[in-house]
C-alpha cells in the first residue's frame, strides 16, 4: 500500500454489514432463478419477471408487494401498497419450468420516482409430508426492486456533514436527484502532516432513493487517528463520483 499507509482495520467489518454495492442480477446463489427482471415501470407499460425452478421438485410460491422506503442507516422500510399491480399472485412451477409474471403501475408518474419491492416466497410443499430426522426445508424468499419513473429523471448527489469528532468518522451521501442510485465503493484516505497516506480503507453502499440520505460511523484506529491531519472521502455511485476533504481539528481524536 502506498506511502506505508495502514488499512482500517474496523472498516473491514463495517464493510461487510453494509450489504453488496448492488444485487446480482439472476440471483445465481439461489435454487429458484428471478430472470430477466424488467425494473423500470412507465406509464401504462407492463414490465416482466420472470421465474425459473431450478429444482427437481414441485415448487409453489405467493408474491406480494410494497412501498419501500430507507432510513439513514440504509435499511429497508416497507408499507403495504395498491400502487403496483401484478399477475399471478400464487404460482406453482414444475421442475425446469418458466414462468412470467406481469408487474403494472396503477399510480401516476411524479416529480420523483416512486420505488417498491415485489417479493416473490417459496411455500412449503402442499403434501405436507415430514421431513427425514435431521432434516432442514429452507424456504426461499426474493425481493426484487420496482421502480416507477419520474416526470423528469435527474441523477446527482453529494457528500455532506464530514466531521472528525471523538475519534469517529461521520459523514452522509445524500441522493439531490430524482432517480435512485447505487453506492459502488467508497474509499477513506487519512493524510498525516507532510500529506503522506497513513490509513486507507474501502467500504461498498447499496441503493440510496430519491431525496434520501445514507448515513455512515465509522471509528478510526485509536493508535493511528491522532497522525492524522485531513481525511479524504471517494464515493463512486452510478449517478456520479462525489469527494470530499476534511480537516482534523486538534482534539478530534480525544474521546
Amino acid at each position: 500500500m502506498a506511502d506505508d499507509a495502514r488499512p482500517f482495520d474496523e472498516l473491514a467489518q463495517a464493510a461487510a454489514d453494509l450489504g453488496p454495492a448492488i444485487e446480482p442480477p439472476g440471483y445465481q446463489d439461489l435454487l429458484v432463478w428471478i430472470v430477466n427482471t424488467a425494473r423500470e415501470v412507465t406509464g401504462a407499460e407492463a414490465a416482466s419477471i420472470a421465474v425459473l425452478n431450478q429444482r427437481e421438485e414441485t415448487l409453489r410460491f405467493q408474491l406480494d408487494v410494497f412501498a419501500w422506503e430507507q432510513n439513514s442507516r440504509g435499511e429497508m422500510e416497507l408499507q403495504p401498497t395498491r400502487d403496483i399491480v401484478f399477475f399471478p399472485a400464487l404460482l406453482t412451477l414444475g421442475p425446469g419450468e418458466e414462468r412470467n409474471i406481469r408487474v403494472g403501475a396503477a399510480t401516476p408518474a411524479g416529480v420523483a420516482e416512486k420505488t417498491y419491492r415485489i417479493f416473490v416466497e417459496e411455500l412449503p410443499p402442499s403434501s405436507g409430508a415430514p421431513l427425514p430426522a435431521g432434516h432442514v426445508r429452507v424456504l426461499t424468499k426474493v425481493g426484487i426492486p420496482i421502480f416507477v419513473e419520474p416526470t423528469k429523471s435527474t441523477l446527482s448527489g453529494r457528500i455532506q456533514d464530514a466531521a472528525l469528532r471523538a475519534g469517529q468518522l461521520s459523514f452522509a451521501v445524500r441522493n439531490t436527484g430524482t432517480v435512485h442510485f447505487v453506492v459502488q465503493s467508497i474509499k477513506l484516505t487519512g493524510y498525516g502532516p507532510a500529506g503522506e497516506r497513513v490509513l486507507e480503507g474501502a467500504l461498498e453502499g447499496w441503493y440510496v432513493l430519491p431525496g434520501g440520505t445514507r448515513r455512515y460511523d465509522l471509528p478510526l484506529p485509536a493508535v493511528d487517528c491522532p497522525r492524522i491531519r485531513s481525511l479524504g472521502i471517494e464515493v463512486q455511485t452510478t449517478a456520479a463520483s462525489l469527494s470530499e476533504r476534511i480537516e482534523a481539528s486538534a482534539g478530534a481524536c480525544a474521546p
